[in-house]
């Protein structure tokens, strides 16, 4: 049996997406769900960062930045959407996000459609 990290919060987080499409509905621009997603969190007294950088070294040599949506916790990224559909293009994205930051879990969470498409991914790698 795998184990699921951070399962209390990543349910509490999974709440709050559906909560935040429930009131806002689909086929807004991500900045609307984020900043929603922001207000949720900031209630529940969960502490967050959002559009936090990690930096890219290459051979010592500090290449660019990414920028995760949200990091909560410091513990778990999520990647806010409004697509029509996820790719895996954006399952890359925060596998990327999850690497350089070392976190273990990440979700990706699409507010486009009728319903929150959320999708789970760990970093293997992390330890």
């Amino acid at each position: 049996m795998s184990q699921i990290y951070h399962q209390e919060l990543t349910n509490k987080l999974l709440g709050m997406a559906f909560t935040v499409h429930n009131i806002l509905g689909p086929g807004l621009l991500e900045a609307a769900y984020e900043e929603a997603f922001c207000v949720e969190l900031r209630n529940a007294g969960i502490f967050f960062e959002r559009q936090k950088v990690y930096s890219l070294v290459y051979k010592g040599v500090d290449i660019g930045g990414y920028i995760a949506d949200i990091v909560v916790d410091n513990a778990v990224i999520l990647e806010l959407k409004s697509v029509t559909k996820l790719n895996e293009v954006m399952d890359a994205q925060l596998i990327n996000y999850l690497k350089l930051s070392k976190l273990q879990v990440g979700y990706l969470l699409n507010f486009h459609g009728l319903r929150v498409e959320w999708k789970r991914l760990v970093n293997s790698g992390s330890g």
